[in-house]
């Protein structure tokens, strides 16, 4: 029996894949995730963390003047990260570091970024207190995730898909990301929803226990997407 610690498992998983990791998403990317992506990270500005940065994808979608920070939790997909920097002629910093225990002090960064990472990680919501921790008061995180179909049939067949994605390829695709962002503590304050894509744009905050359902509808209200 293993005794790797989930954080452990992830990273393990990631570095075995890193070499086609990017082939990988095409499949996301033909569904939307791309366009998503530079779409929100449009919005980001000053001094920027990149959590789960892998191959170094998005590092050609942040607007002139962002100055980013990248860590991931597999040391191959940063090694790829990295070379990207260099093809960019980005002087960047890289870090392995686990998003559960970010190595920053509080209220670091202007904004905090992710696309389709907190599938993976073990326990999502620590890992966005973490994120709420690290981002200034006023920041904002932004955030591009997939999520467990609301359709409930769909639902139970990513239940049972599920762990078969999170052995081979890292991902769990049941997740309630939009859910637990709310329960981390951050507020959210623009979302877009369409199928299982979560477009989330967010600062640190607290909010009412319970609460989760009523500041989603509020925000997808504000922005004018549908649920």
């Amino acid at each position: 029996m293993s005794t790797a610690t989930p954080a452990a498992r992830v990273a393990r998983t990631y570095d075995r894949i890193a070499a086609v990791y990017d082939l990988l998403q095409t499949p996301m990317d033909w569904f939307g995730g791309r366009r998503r992506g530079r779409r929100v990270l449009a919005n980001a500005y000053g001094c920027v963390l990149e959590v789960g940065i892998g191959t170094g994808r998005n590092l050609a979608l942040y607007p002139p003047g962002v100055r980013p920070t990248g860590i991931d939790i597999s040391p191959k997909m940063l090694q790829r990260a990295q070379r990207q920097a260099r093809r960019l002629r980005l002087d960047i910093p890289l870090e392995v570091a686990d998003v559960e225990a970010l190595p920053f002090g509080d209220a670091t960064f202007d904004c905090v970024t992710a696309t389709c990472v907190f599938c993976s990680v073990p326990d999502p919501i620590r890992g966005l207190r973490e994120v709420a921790r690290v981002c200034k008061p006023a920041g904002q995180v932004l955030l591009v995730e997939h999520v467990r179909p609301r359709i409930e049939i769909l639902g139970r067949i990513f239940d049972w898909v599920s762990p078969l994605t999170k052995r081979l390829i890292g991902p769990e695709i049941n997740r309630r990301t939009e859910d637990n962002v709310a329960s981390a503590g951050l507020v959210i304050i623009d979302i877009r929803r369409h199928g299982i894509w979560r477009e989330i744009r967010a600062q640190p905050g607290s909010r009412p226990a319970g609460a989760a359902e009523d500041q989603g509808n509020a925000a997808s209200m504000a922005s004018g997407s549908m649920p």
